[in-house]
């Protein structure tokens, strides 16, 4: 049982991992994700191939115009193998990009084909590739800003999740 045990939280903890990469992403949060490597790791994606230091400074570069961007994951299989794991992460990752001829929805669906490495107690990324399996692109449309203007927004490095005293906050109750 406690094989079984170690090995499920490995897997969490791999999960989580990469919860914060699909964060690093949409926060373009460089240290973030460069957390979540290890300094001799490999990052292979064919349009990028280098370490994590580089490809941290190229995703930020890439996505630092877009005017919003949110990496979902879907399903996760994590193999543990001892002081070494596999995984391959589905994922699907929406952009909104300006134009010339107006708002643009790019929408890119693959795999996450992983190595995860666990020193010292602390699993990270040995080696990350992304697969791409399709994408679609066509006229942005975001009809709901205009609706509810006065909605919270995602931000940044300035987004509300870096903050825990926000979240203590009493709604106005109408008169």
């Amino acid at each position: 049982m406690t094989d079984r045990i170690e090995n499920l939280l490995a897997k969490q903890e791999i999960y989580e991992l990469n919860c914060r990469y699909m964060r690093s992403l949409d926060r373009l949060d460089a240290n973030l994700m460069l957390a979540q490597f290890w300094q001799d790791g490999c990052c292979e994606y064919g349009f990028f191939n280098g370490n994590p230091q580089q490809f941290a400074a190229f995703a930020m570069t890439a996505l630092r115009d877009h005017l919003a961007n949110q990496h979902m994951m879907g399903q996760v299989l994590i193999e543990v193998e001892g002081d070494e794991a596999f995984g391959e992460v589905y994922f699907r990752a929406y952009h909104q990009v300006d134009t010339t001829e107006g708002l643009e929805d790019l929408v890119i669906a693959g795999r996450y084909l992983d190595r995860y490495v666990r020193r010292n107690g602390v699993w990270k990324f040995a080696y990350r590739s992304e697969v791409v399996d399709w994408s679609h692109s066509g006229p942005g449309n975001a009809p709901y800003f205009e609706l509810a203007p006065d909605c919270l927004r995602g931000g940044r490095l300035d987004d509300a999740v870096y903050r825990r005293d926000n979240r203590y906050g009493k709604p106005e109750t109408p008169d």
